[in-house]
């Protein structure tokens, strides 16, 4: 619904992304097809080091169904079967991966006008069970989501949160990690004409009182090419070019500097085609 509240993995996910989304320090290919049918194949493969990590995904959609299966090159089969308003406002989905005879898993969203609820339980004879739920308007949320591991009988994670969007700027709040972790994050449009942003993410750890923050910008030189840069307290810097070359095909490259590590420079060059 167009003015629910987000899911609660969306609260600070606009800065999230802003400041991580499309980094990459390897070799990435992906290649993307659609034909009349509405069948969709991914392939794309991933370079590390002297690790080459690949799949081939298809997804089929038909009225209100949507399954997804997924190869990799371990040999893993993964697959998704999601249904729309089973019941109204509703999304269900079903997934497992072979030869993992534990990954079975059965997920359901609610999204009210003022809620949204994820759930998940594993189906297996001991399930992890997971909740999440936010409450609010599309502006503002509060929310927070559990993990329950009924082998152990006990809680393994659970976390709170609070986010506010407006259009030109984002902020949200959580206490994470069991009440470890404060984290603060925010993300403003400087420039809508050119599409200007800057983000800023600070993380708090209480048992220890320590402090670390990241900080990036992102700027649309031209309607096809975007500037993204990064800053760490730790003292590395990134920066990420990025540029459709043609229609939903884009070209990465992607560089991070850490004073710090053995390897001081790292360097990524991704490539998306759709034709």
């Amino acid at each position: 619904m167009a003015n629910s509240p987000a899911p609660f993995s969306e609260i600070g996910k606009k800065a999230k992304d802003l400041l991580n989304k499309d980094y990459n320090f390897g070799h990435k290919f992906t290649l993307s097809m659609l034909s009349d049918y509405g069948l969709a194949l991914t392939a794309t493969g991933v370079k590390g080091g002297h690790f080459f990590l690949g799949d081939i995904s298809t997804q089929y959609k038909s009225g209100n169904a949507t399954v997804d299966l997924k190869v990799d090159t371990g040999s893993n089969i993964s697959t998704t079967i999601a249904i729309n308003d089973i019941f109204p406002c509703t999304r269900t989905a079903l997934s497992f991966k072979i030869p993992d005879h534990k990954s079975g898993k059965l997920d359901v969203q609610y999204l009210h006008p003022h809620a949204a609820i994820n759930s998940s339980i594993g189906l297996t004879p001991t399930p992890f069970l997971e909740l999440a739920t936010t409450i609010g308007t599309k502006e503002l949320s509060f929310g927070g989501e559990l993990g329950f591991d009924t082998a152990s009988a006990s809680f393994i994670k659970y976390n709170v949160g609070i986010g506010l969007n407006k259009p030109d700027f984002s902020a949200a709040l959580i206490l994470g990690d069991k009440g470890e972790t404060l984290k603060a994050s925010y993300i403003h449009l400087v420039n809508p004409v050119t599409g200007t942003s800057i983000a800023a993410e600070m993380t708090h750890r209480i048992s220890t009182y320590e402090n670390s923050f990241t900080i990036g910008s992102s700027h649309s030189f031209d309607p096809y090419t975007i500037i993204k840069t990064r800053f760490c307290d730790s003292g590395k810097v990134a920066m990420l070019w990025q540029r459709e070359w043609r229609p939903k095909s884009l070209v990465t490259f992607s560089a991070e500097y850490d004073p710090k590590a053995a390897d001081v420079s790292k360097f990524g060059l991704a490539l998306a085609l759709k034709p």
